[in-house]
């Protein structure tokens, strides 16, 4: 088996094809989530906190920045989970019992 022959066949396998399409919707996905975070979520945080950065320094180390990293990572997360994880699962429920019924 020669080389190429080898690389067509791990390119043609189902989890390379797979993997690219799921790092290209990633990407994609992120730039949606990214939009709803600082388009609709940060709005709104800004008008209850002016100014919700966090200022913290210990020394060189920058505590702060570390914290409203931990924190956009939450709000990221919430996003995901209840814009699109909830709504998929409920989705996918009622998908599962509407072919367990037409099975009957």
């Amino acid at each position: 088996m020669t080389v190429l022959s080898e690389f067509r066949e791990f390119i043609m396998r189902g989890n390379a094809v797979d993997l690219a399409v799921g790092i290209i919707i990633g990407a994609a996905f992120g730039n949606v989530v990214t939009s709803v975070t600082d388009g609709v979520i940060r709005p709104l945080i800004l008008l209850l906190a002016p100014d919700p950065s966090v200022g913290l320094m210990l020394g060189p180390v920058d505590i702060g920045r570390v914290i409203n990293a931990i924190i956009n990572f939450f709000m990221t997360a919430a996003v995901v989970f209840f814009a699109i994880v909830k709504p998929m699962n409920a989705l996918r429920r009622r998908l599962d019992r509407s072919r367990a019924a037409d099975s009957e």
